[in-house]
């Protein structure tokens, strides 16, 4: 008896897990999202928002002109990211804290379209500087604050948000 509803318990949980979809994002999707941020002056522009069974995922692309005003960093409360440069160079700094840091509204398009709740500032003291290339990638932890200081070659780059709290809106 014993055996039998062990068989059935794992029978139930094995229907009750849902098999969802994977998500195709091509390159003809990242360089017609470039093309129309490019012509419209956007940045960081989302691709696709799924559900990827307990938490939302998001694929975004962003550009940015050579010698851009970077004045604008980041802390997401709880949204983790992950960078990954097409083309283009840029010096990138994480860690060490926002400069005149101040909360997003929650109702902003870009908490619920871009990168959840959290903090921009102007600028980030004491964290560390890289410079990211062509096919480099950097994980960037929630909490984390981050952004880009200076962009030598005009700069694409494609980024993964991980959100646990699903926040994010799905596309």
């Amino acid at each position: 008896m014993t055996r039998i509803f062990a068989i059935l318990l794992l029978l139930a949980q094995a229907s009750a897990t849902k098999v969802l979809p994977a998500t195709d994002v091509k390159a003809s999707d990242i360089q017609a999202t470039v093309k129309e941020e490019i012509a419209k002056k956007l940045t960081d522009v989302p691709i696709r928002t799924v559900d990827a069974g307990g938490h939302n995922v998001s694929i975004a692309v962003v550009h940015r002109d050579k010698g851009s005003n970077l004045t604008g960093m980041a802390a997401h409360d709880k949204v983790s990211e992950v960078y990954y440069v097409v083309e283009g160079a840029g010096t990138f700094v994480t860690g060490g804290t926002l400069v005149k840091a101040e909360k997003r509204e929650s109702s902003s398009d870009t908490v619920r379209q871009l990168s959840g709740p959290g903090y921009a500032g102007s600028g980030i003291q004491g964290g560390t500087s890289r410079r990211m290339v062509k096919g480099d990638m950097v994980i960037i932890p929630a909490g984390t604050p981050h952004g880009f200081t200076d962009v030598q070659e005009a700069i694409t780059y494609t980024i993964v948000r991980i959100d646990p709290g699903r926040l994010l809106a799905l596309k």
